[in-house]
């Protein structure tokens, strides 16, 4: 639920280019009032670039960033009013906890008294309280990110951008701190702007999440439907693990090999296309046919343990090989057969994406 403070972000048409390199090419995009909006891409896609121009580090080539109906395109940083948690933290080792979360209220001539109250407050709701006589150097990781969080949120900005801010914390602690930060933003209902590279992430904290490839947008959905219905391999295959299989749609009918594929959705243009197949969607089932499933018949090729799952290895012929995941317990298990056994495979029509094959 949105604050009465959040504020609708509109990027229009934003470039920006180093020399022949375009890292930002015309990206548009809505980012709407108290929305968690995870910007998410691999290593120079340009995702943090997007970010800079949006907090004003960065200045864009051409193009229109509106805070709500307020042009800042040409706002120095310090006047767009928003909070910023960078990947380092960017604390002062100089500075006590309180004096680092209070910084931007002494930028902004904030009385003491009043700047204390807020300070307390700030370190209340990132459960740090009583923290602030503490040096930075006595904290954990995971307590700084809290003070770096802390110091973005004390003066009420009605935008919060973040730079990657978990990505030194280790895999437990990030976790948890997924969850503390999304439940934070559903206390505050600011308008956040997230960077990242790990898509669990993404999928975890997301009320929708940016894809974005080589300074393009590629899609933007809801994590349920970047995951399920993505708009292209790209995007299938940085989001979760996938298997394709190359098939033909003629005349909206889709045939893998001679068997026709039913799929949800409107059918491709004619030509090949791609089914893709993710390893948790399939099946074990028997030969029965069955109207809500399309079917798969291959021979194991072998299997290997993961914890809570097995992953196992399906050679479907002609050099098709497609990976499910069955629960690694005695039931899961019972209906497996050994390896270089046959097995058929069912996968849910529903479940089912067809995506244009551009190779």
């Amino acid at each position: 639920m949105a604050s009465a403070s959040a504020l609708d972000i509109h990027v229009r048409q934003v470039s920006k280019s180093y020399g022949a390199v375009a890292v930002l090419d015309r990206v548009d995009l809505h980012v709407q009032a108290g929305e968690f909006l995870t910007l998410l891409g691999p290593s120079g896609s340009g995702k943090t670039t997007l970010l800079m121009v949006l907090a004003g580090f960065t200045r864009p080539d051409s193009g229109s960033i509106l805070f709500g109906t307020r042009e800042v395109i040409r706002l120095a940083p310090q006047k767009r009013d928003l909070g910023m948690v960078f990947q380092n933290y960017a604390l002062f080792p100089h500075m006590n906890v309180a004096a680092n979360i209070a910084f931007p209220l002494r930028l902004r001539k904030v009385g003491a008294a009043e700047s204390a109250k807020r300070v307390e407050a700030a370190l209340d709701m990132v459960q740090l309280a009583g923290y602030g006589a503490r040096g930075i150097h006595e904290l954990s990781g995971g307590q700084r990110q809290r003070v770096a969080l802390a110091r973005a949120l004390v003066f009420e900005p009605r935008i919060i951008l973040m730079d990657e801010p978990l990505s030194a914390l280790d895999k437990q602690l990030r976790e948890l701190m997924q969850l503390e930060l999304r439940r934070l933003h559903e206390k505050l209902g600011t308008t956040t702007i997230y960077v990242t590279h790990d898509q669990r992430e993404a999928l975890t904290m997301s009320d929708r999440i940016a894809v974005i490839d080589k300074g393009k947008l590629a899609q933007l959905d809801t994590p349920q439907r970047i995951y399920s219905k993505p708009n292209n391999r790209f995007v299938a295959e940085f989001i979760g693990e996938s298997t394709f299989l190359s098939a033909t749609m003629t005349s909206g009918v889709c045939r893998y090999r001679d068997v026709v594929i039913k799929a949800d959705g409107a059918p491709l243009r004619d030509g090949r296309c791609l089914m893709m197949i993710r390893p948790e969607q399939l099946q074990i089932v028997d030969g029965a046919a069955m109207e809500d499933m399309n079917r798969f018949s291959g021979r194991i090729l072998g299997r290997v343990f993961q914890g809570d799952t097995m992953r196992i290895e399906v050679d479907l012929g002609d050099g098709d090989i497609v990976t499910l995941r069955v629960p690694a317990n005695s039931a899961g298990l019972q209906s497996l057969p050994a390896d270089g056994g046959t097995i058929t495979l069912g996968l849910a029509v529903a479940d089912t994406t067809l995506l244009p094959d551009e190779g």
